[in-house]
């Protein structure tokens, strides 16, 4: 058994591939989804009258604010992206 576990430790993950290493760019698109999603959700919660108004406000302008900071950094990124090509 303790050979198994040094085989595994030691030999093992070396050999194992990972996925593909993400960047930035890749990363920020991926929490862009997420964030619509969640005010697609909260939008639903809403209607479905689960929130108050209130909440509802604070949480959407926050959802908002995320939002418009993910796009702005990937609007630089890109543009950065395309003065290195």
């Amino acid at each position: 058994m303790t050979s198994l576990v040094l085989l595994y430790v030691f030999y093992l993950p070396g050999k194992l591939r990972l996925g593909p290493e993400k960047t930035r760019l890749s990363f920020l698109q991926e929490r862009k989804e997420t964030v619509y999603e969640n005010l697609r959700d909260l939008n639903f919660d809403f209607r479905a009258g689960k929130l108050p108004e209130a909440d509802f406000k604070t949480m959407e302008r926050s959802l908002e604010d995320e939002a418009a900071g993910i796009l702005a950094e990937i609007a630089s990124l890109e543009r950065f992206e395309e003065q290195r090509s």
